[in-house]
């Protein structure tokens, strides 16, 4: 089983080398633009890889990204395969990453929680004390 994994995973490598210098150079449709591969999950069957890209630009050219990259999936398979030297290419799905946006989203959170810590407990938004709780008192 450890030959397995570890065959997957050098298969995996070397697909997201290949698709990174072969979505740059060989694909002319202009809708792909400049990608990133970010991530290669192959197959347990070695049938189909899932394949995660990051598009530069606008999340609107990101889908056409997307479109391009499906278009281009069958000239991709054979040109992995044959750099590869598969003998049974996987189907390729692309899928844009959005772990970045998601990281992004999480530590803005995070930092906006710090903030709130960091004002004393009595504040109010403006950052003087609230006093309400003392004028109703007395």
């Amino acid at each position: 089983m450890p030959q397995h994994n570890s065959r997957h995973q050098r298969i995996e490598s070397q697909m997201q080398r290949t698709l990174a210098q072969l979505v740059p150079r060989e694909v002319k449709d202009p809708r792909v633009g400049p990608v990133t591969i970010t991530a290669v999950s192959l197959a347990p069957d070695m049938s189909a890889a899932r394949i995660w890209f990051l598009p530069f630009g606008l999340a609107a050219q990101a889908d056409e990204a997307l479109e391009g990259l499906r278009s281009a999936a069958g000239f991709l398979r054979g040109e992995v395969a044959r750099q590869l030297g598969l003998r049974h290419a996987p189907r390729l799905e692309f899928i844009i990453d959005t772990q970045l946006e998601q990281a992004q989203s999480l530590s803005a959170l995070i930092d906006k929680a710090v903030a709130s810590d960091r004002k004393p407990a009595g504040a109010t938004e403006s950052g003087a004390p609230d006093t309400s709780k003392d004028e109703a008192e007395a």
